[in-house]
């Protein structure tokens, strides 16, 4: 499994290879679910929720993102509306 930094900064996978953004995860990559999702960072704030596996974190996110479209989201529908799920990778590559 990948780190949580990686995990939450991955943006595709290339075979068995996660593709994280460097620079992202440099800039952002020590800030926690609440700070990510709080600067607009939705898919690492979803990302590190997901990673952690609290469902507290996950509503957090669900109830920062209504608040900011203005209308409510279901957290049944997170993992599609943002492209996360845990993966068994072993592997990244940092571009």
């Amino acid at each position: 499994m990948l780190n949580r930094e990686d995990f939450i900064f991955t943006i595709g996978y290339d075979g068995p290879i996660a593709v994280v953004d460097k620079q992202a995860k440099k800039k952002f990559g020590k800030l926690s679910t609440k700070e990510l999702a709080e600067k607009g960072l939705f898919r690492p704030a979803y990302s590190s929720a997901v990673y952690s596996g609290n469902k507290e974190e996950i509503e957090l996110v669900a109830e920062v993102y209504s608040r900011l479209q203005g209308r409510p989201v279901d957290v049944s529908s997170m993992d599609r509306l943002f492209g996360v799920s845990l993966v068994d990778v072993k592997r990244s590559l940092l571009i």
